[in-house]
């Protein structure tokens, strides 16, 4: 990454001046609030006939080096992360101030929130690391999905799967659909951990963390599981624990279609074209959000929840059930699929007509404001699911094929704002990959983990496993190295036979100019004038 350095590195003086003639008008308006310390000084120099000329040339000469490391840290608070590890390659005092900035913290925890103590698949949170290094991990990760994978494929199913969960925290995958069955599969290897009890109706969406375990029928019901500590896979889907950790919220009167999760609250929107907020802890309804028309899909944070119903998208305020804002016709049919930035600011919303578009959440006081980023077309089918994982946004659509889209580049940080600024672009760039070749109407996405899992009609559940990218890569990269090795040293062997050939090339023209019928003496002879000579 551009930004990775050692402790050890050194730069050259251009870059170090570079950096700080950069940083040297940031830290203009603090100087000139020191002028009249400086005006000061310079009439007690007066008075007492120093040479303040001396001093003020010197105070002119000083770097950004010489400023108080507090005055330092609040100028290195306005940098990205890529202008901060810069920063930190000029100079060892930079390096140590930049590196140990709780800036990094900030721009970890906007992406990916706060790290996991038993992150999955060898990538775990580790007390001796610092916030600049799990930062620079966790970016670097982040670049897997461009590289190669490989597939597994989940059986078990016996009609379409509607919905597929990741839980990457605790290295576990949920799945349903219409054979009324969750099944809990370990997302490392693919096995089967367990399987429920038919609930009796089609399973339409599925959540959890590592405390409760949700899904929601089109009876209208939501049977949830509680964790049990003393399982390694938290939960008892199967029942064949004696333990009674499973109970049903009955309020719904249409089919549930998403559900979400926090610490305190469960959401569930449905087609009887309401969104309600549960209270987790005492497992009752707290508020109705009512829509004009179906729900498809929802996503919560903090104290607003974002909801699609028809061709409308909708913000609530979740504390006083206030609608805050509304999206009139977001797209050309069903808004059909929502996913939302881990800091809230940013919206995806997926559409029959086969459009995503990206929204920015400005929240005011009272009100939100709602403001259209980008839109890709990137499917020829309504776009069933969307997932976000920063940066990569994933949709799997009616079409068969699944989109990544980068949206890194679309956002500008803007820090100390009272919003993230985004560019206002009108054309954007085309997802940077398409993953295809199935015929079927791939209906649940999710990402998570370096892995994108997706359920489609034909029963089954797919993982596309990244996790290998980079070790793939950098075997690919020796082989390359061999295989370049080898090339030069067969060019090398050809141009010395080239060589040598030449030189032989010198000894026929030499031949023929001294032939042997001409003169018998002659050092240059061949098999030709040998037998002209035998006739003769």
């Amino acid at each position: 990454m551009a930004f990775e350095c050692q402790r050890v590195t050194r730069v050259s003086k251009d870059l170090a001046n570079s950096v700080e003639d950069s940083l040297q008008s940031q830290i203009e308006s603090e100087l000139n609030n020191f002028n009249f310390e400086i005006e000061a000084t310079k009439s007690t120099f007066e008075s007492k006939q120093l040479p303040c000329n001396d001093v003020l040339s010197n105070l002119h000469r000083s770097t950004i080096t010489d400023l108080p490391p507090a005055l330092i840290s609040e100028i290195l608070n306005c940098l990205d992360p890529k202008e901060l590890g810069i920063v930190s390659c000029v100079s060892p005092i930079l390096h140590r101030l930049a590196s140990d900035h709780h800036a990094w913290k900030e721009f970890y925890c906007e992406r990916w929130g706060l790290p996991i103590a038993s992150a999955p698949l060898g990538a775990g949170f580790s007390d001796d690391k610092s916030w600049k290094e799990l930062f620079v991990e966790r970016e670097f990760r982040s670049k897997t999905f461009l590289g190669r994978y490989s597939i597994d494929v989940l059986y078990g199913h016996t009609e379409a799967v509607l919905t597929v969960f990741v839980l990457a925290s605790a290295k576990l995958l949920f799945t349903s659909g219409y054979d009324s069955i969750v099944r809990m599969w370990h997302l490392e290897d693919g096995l089967s951990i367990g399987s429920s009890k038919p609930l009796g109706c089609t399973i339409r969406a599925v959540a959890a963390d590592k405390k409760l375990l949700v899904a929601g029928g089109t009876d209208g019901f939501i049977h949830c599981w509680r964790a049990v500590e003393v399982l390694p896979h938290l939960f008892d889907i199967s029942g064949s624990e004696k333990q009674n950790t499973q109970f049903r919220l009955w309020e719904h009167e249409g089919p549930i279609t998403s559900l979400a999760l926090d610490l305190t609250r469960i959401y569930s929107g449905s087609w009887d074209m309401t969104v309600r907020v549960w209270d987790r802890a005492l497992l009752k309804c707290l508020k109705v959000l009512r829509h004009s028309d179906w729900v498809y899909g929802l996503a919560p944070h903090d104290t607003t929840v974002a909801s699609t119903s028809g061709s409308d998208v909708y913000i609530w305020d979740t504390n006083s059930g206030c609608l805050l804002t509304v999206v009139n016709g977001a797209h050309v049919g069903n808004t059909k699929s929502l996913a939302r930035s881990h800091t809230g600011d940013f919206l995806f919303t997926g559409g029959e007509d086969g459009a995503i578009h990206m929204y920015e959440i400005i929240n005011d006081c009272t009100e939100a404001n709602v403001l259209l980023v980008a839109t890709w077309i990137p499917h020829t089918g309504p776009v069933n699911s969307l997932a976000f994982e920063f940066p990569w946004l994933v949709s799997a659509a009616g079409d068969g094929k699944l989109s990544l889209i980068d949206v890194r580049k679309l956002l500008r940080s803007g820090r100390h704002t009272s919003g993230k600024r985004v560019s206002r672009v009108i054309e954007v760039e085309p997802p940077q990959r398409m993953l295809h070749g199935f015929e079927c109407n791939l209906l649940s996405v999710d990402i998570g983990a370096d892995r994108i899992v997706c359920g489609g009609e034909e029963g089954i559940v797919r993982i596309w496993n990244f996790s290998q990218a980079f070790e793939i890569e950098r075997r690919a990269h020796a082989l390359r190295g061999i295989r370049l090795e080898n090339r030069m040293r067969r060019r090398k062997l050809q141009t010395e036979m080239s060589s040598k050939g030449g030189r032989t090339d010198q000894c026929s023209v030499a031949a023929k100019k001294n032939p042997m019928n001409g003169n018998r003496s002659s050092v240059w002879h061949n098999k030709r004038g040998m037998s002209g000579k035998l006739k003769a």
